[in-house]
């Protein structure tokens, strides 16, 4: 089974790499950005469409609305982005919301933060990638055709470079990243030119079709409902923007003041390009329904159910370059390569923070260390079978999946936020420098109003997407807290059971007063005969082998031979009318240990070794039931003597070979070095000079 698993685990993943080869790569303002936000700039590639979405529940007439709606995300953005600010400079160990919330407001916050982050990163790699899916299927029909069979591919992709152990390559994320960026501000402009400038008409694909509205005339308290929910929608903006306070130990020095101006650059781009979209969508009549197929009409008629819905930015980009022109391919090809890479934040975010919950006995110890790539093995792969998970059930639609997505964001921003005005309360009780008094001042300030204003939109965001999928990112933050507590008390539990006390216990530093070996028979042969040698060296007490008769025939011929070899060890054999062999052995064990409760008795079973994964099934079955059973038995040690037979030797061959086996790729080979010629003789005829 390991010859299996190995050989291809080395293929996929590559040679194990030794602890000391771990080391940080810092990086400077401009690789940063697209390293770190990624994340927040391409998600103005889906969340304009979603404003648009929402409004069109109301007709074309409730687009008039939009720029009103990107004007308040645009004040939401720059209020985190201000906020943020101040965190990356009182906590730039990059422990993140998680920590500000921990520190300040006690584990249960932090706890609470944590569940949202989690939910959120599975819902970053969701979202993304069909958002990614569906903006590359507008350039490739197969693609959106099958969407969530390319989305899984997409997953498996970055599944296994990240196992590799990977980094974020600046080049890798920098280059896609800045054609995205550098396309949507050309769209921009070159849009504006030719609508203001030489007043030319914008007409998107859709321009021609009519919506039919779902809700006629809303007015009063449905239209404030229906605007504050198309404002939730279009938070989805905000996604990411924590990341850089997360990554500010992998930027340059000074990284506070680093990390804070990319954060600053990554704000006004992303708003930038935001109203941008917002504006040319409006401007190019760009149409889109939450039902295309019966609120979409196209000639007086539906859409019908083959239609597909491209995304906004798709949309414009064909209203200012044109369909299929190079620039269109240019851009939704970089549109759907951020949003992958976009994805690919959250596998390094997940495990991260999946290992430090470890740490602190939230999760699973297993997810605390490293593979062999050193990578957080264990939080990578988590991570993608949830979001699998998510993508398969929800069909790799975004729209229905950015339903779920803001709510742990914004459960996150706030409780942050909040953390980050206790921190500065904290800090003013003590600090009497006046310069350093007014500039907390100013921070607190910053602090708390992104503290209302995320927490207003929390609860907008609450209240208008709940019945639309937000309850199941509210069950799983639910769920993730709930288990992260049960195994915090689990771990607490054992732990102080375990722990020694300042004073010894009696139970501490009395020795057992005899130990009573055993060893199991079955036959008599070598390996019994390797057992009983074990057993005799050890120098117990006492010692006795124990049989348990299931077949008097074969109880009977092992009796005789143990006779006929004059075996010293006294031969004890117990009834099993049953054909048990577990039970008999547990319940003598256990008399024993009534009899004498400071005895501890020592259970001797020789076992084979095996080179097939399928000789495991033929042999130590019962050893294996046994030692299950044993360990639950207080005072009672289970040792195995283990019996080569010779089918271990390939074994042992195969793990030599895989020791001096290289995986293809594991080892750079430089340039071969050339000898140096060798002096020609100088004898005559080609003869060497003697001696």
């Amino acid at each position: 089974m390991s010859k299996l698993t190995d050989v291809p685990k080395r293929l996929l993943i590559g040679r194990a790499l030794r602890s000391d080869k771990l080391g940080e790569t810092l990086l400077p303002k401009r690789i940063a950005l697209p390293v770190f936000a990624s994340d927040p700039l391409s998600s103005v590639a889906y969340a304009p469409g979603e404003v648009l979405l929402v409004l069109s529940i109301a007709g074309v007439s409730a687009y008039h609305f939009s720029p009103w709606i990107a004007v308040a995300v645009v004040v939401l953005m720059f209020t985190v982005v201000a906020s943020y600010r101040q965190n990356v400079h009182a906590y730039p160990s990059g422990g993140g919301d998680y920590e500000v919330a921990t520190t300040n407001l006690g584990p249960k916050a932090g706890l609470t933060v944590a569940s949202a982050l989690l939910v959120d990163y599975v819902m970053t790699v969701a979202v993304s990638i069909a958002s990614g899916v569906e903006n590359l299927g507008s350039a490739i029909p197969f693609v959106v055709q099958h969407k969530v069979l390319c989305a899984v591919v997409v997953v498996a992709l970055l599944t296994v470079m990240n196992l590799r152990g990977v980094r974020e390559s600046g080049k890798l994320f920098a280059i896609p990243t800045y054609i995205f960026v550098g396309g949507v501000f050309l769209m921009i402009i070159w849009g504006v030119v030719r609508g203001l400038l030489l007043n030319e008409t914008l007409a998107s694909p859709t321009a021609d079709y009519t919506i039919k509205p779902e809700h006629k005339g809303l007015a009063g308290f449905a239209l404030v409902f229906l605007l504050l929910r198309a404002f939730s929608s279009g938070c989805a903006a905000l996604t990411g923007v924590e990341a850089i306070s997360n990554g500010v130990p992998a930027f340059r020095k000074p990284k506070s003041r680093n990390a804070a101006t990319t954060l600053a650059l990554m704000g006004g781009l992303a708003v930038t390009m935001f109203c941008g979209i917002i504006g040319l969508a409006a401007a190019s009549d760009v149409h889109m329904a939450e039902n295309p197929a019966k609120d979409l009409f196209r000639d007086g008629s539906p859409v019908g159910g083959d239609y597909v819905q491209n995304p906004v930015i798709t949309q414009v980009a064909s209203a200012v370059f044109g369909d299929g022109t190079f620039f269109f391919v240019v851009l939704a090809a970089a549109t759907a390569l951020v949003l992958f890479l976009a994805a690919n934040t959250a596998y390094n975010g997940f495990p991260l923070l999946g290992s430090i919950l470890a740490q602190d006995r939230y999760l699973p110890r297993q997810l605390h260390t490293r593979g062999d790539r050193l990578a957080f093995s264990n939080g990578i792969v988590l991570l993608a079978g949830a979001a699998v998970l998510l993508l398969a059930i929800y069909g790799a639609d975004s729209t229905r999946l950015i339903q779920l997505y803001i709510v742990g964001v914004f459960v996150s921003f706030t409780l942050s936020q909040i953390g980050m005005v206790r921190h500065w309360n904290r800090h003013l009780t003590t600090e009497r420098d006046q310069a350093k008094r007014r500039h907390m001042i100013r921070s607190r300030a910053i602090n708390a109003f992104g503290a209302f204003l995320t927490g207003m939109v929390l609860v907008i965001v609450l209240l208008t997407k709940f019945t639309h999928g937000a309850w199941v990112a509210v069950l799983g933050m639910v769920i993730f807290y709930g288990t992260m507590t049960a195994i915090r008390k689990h771990y607490d539990r054992v732990s102080e059971e375990i722990a020694l006390a300042d004073e010894p216990s009696r139970e501490d530093i009395v020795r057992p007063s005899r130990v009573h070996s055993i060893v199991l028979v079955s036959r008599l042969h070598r390996p019994t005969m390797r057992a009983l040698g074990y057993a005799k060296i050890m120098r117990s007490d006492s010692l006795e082998a124990l049989s348990i008769m299931v077949d008097p025939e074969e109880t009977k011929a092992l009796r005789a031979e143990w006779d006929r070899r004059g075996i010293e060890v006294p031969l004890k054999i117990l009834d099993s009318p049953y054909r048990e062999i577990t039970r008999p052995v547990m319940e003598y064990v256990k008399r024993l240990r009534k009899e004498n409760p400071r005895d501890i008795v020592s259970v001797i079973i020789p076992e084979y070794v095996v080179g097939h994964w399928y000789e495991h099934l033929l042999h130590n079955q019962s050893a294996l039931r046994l030692k299950g059973r044993l360990l639950f038995t207080p005072g009672v040690m289970v040792t195995s003597v283990a019996y080569q037979l010779e089918s271990s030797e390939v074994a042992k061959r195969r793990v030599r070979r895989r020791q001096n086996w290289t995986a293809p790729g594991a080892v750079r080979r430089g340039p071969v070095e050339r000898r140096p010629k060798e002096k020609e003789p100088t004898g005559k005829g080609g003869g060497h000079s003697g001696d």
